[in-house]
């Protein structure tokens, strides 16, 4: 059980929440540590808990009926998993696995469409977080069809960065290309010419940016427009909370 509201921060949407809001709240989140490869809820399956990530970051995959997956949204600090559970819906029309293990607080679904429904906070905040979900999932449908190899990575590398706050991630290039839909030889090539331009340092299971602006450069417009999305959205939850 949490006692402080410091202890929230660590995600950004409970770090949103003014006092009254995390008061409802904390005695129903619990902190637990998720496992690289952990599958949260299968698709098709009912919804019994949501996660808010702090350091691990979550994938949203679309499965296909050969077995082949590709991920369509990447949830860390700034997000939740289980967003179907507030819009009528009980069951994910998708995969929900632990892309990279860290912690999350993780609520049951029930506790979270209680409160969704006795706080016209929580409401707006969540329809805010939706909207700019949604963009992600549409701009990384564009991206995978349309952008090169090597812009894709450059996307993928700095929305990892951004979502677990370092440089260092600690990924292999099977995980990259199983979250890109691509062969892995393909990564291994796109990563080897960012390695040669000094923007990334790669081993094995590991790759640590070095140069972000360098990165930000050579990456599609993909990334810069939904980053723009959620920072557009953020100091609203923000004003928000002064307003209560």
């Amino acid at each position: 059980m949490l006692t402080l509201q410091s202890d929230l921060h660590g995600n950004h949407l409970l770090g949103a929440l003014p006092s009254h809001e995390w008061q409802a709240l904390a005695p129903h989140l619990e902190l637990v540590h998720l496992r690289t490869e952990q599958l949260l809820c299968d698709s098709g399956q009912r919804i019994h808990h949501v996660y808010f990530p702090t350091t691990a970051i979550i994938s949203m995959l679309s499965t296909m009926e050969d077995g082949s997956s590709v991920e369509i949204a990447a949830v860390g600090r700034e997000g939740m998993t289980g967003v179907p559970v507030l819009t009528g819906g009980e069951t994910m029309p998708n995969r929900v696995q632990v892309q990279c293990a860290g912690f999350a607080y993780r609520m049951s679904a029930q506790a979270l469409k209680q409160q969704f429904a006795r706080s016209d906070f929580l409401r707006r905040l969540m329809l805010l977080y939706m909207h700019a979900l949604l963009t992600q999932v549409a701009q990384t449908a564009a991206c995978n069809r349309h952008h090169a190899l090597s812009k894709q990575l450059c996307r993928w590398l700095l929305i990892e960065v951004d979502r677990v706050a370092s440089n260092d991630l600690i990924v292999t290039q099977q995980l990259i290309a199983d979250m890109l839909g691509v062969r892995r030889e393909g990564i291994t090539e796109a990563a080897g010419k960012l390695h040669d331009e000094g923007l990334i340092h790669h081993s094995r299971g590991h790759i640590k940016v070095l140069d972000r602006k360098g990165l930000e450069a050579r990456a599609c417009e993909c990334y810069g427009l939904v980053k723009r999305e959620f920072d557009r959205l953020l100091p609203r939850l923000r004003q928000a909370e002064t307003v209560e």
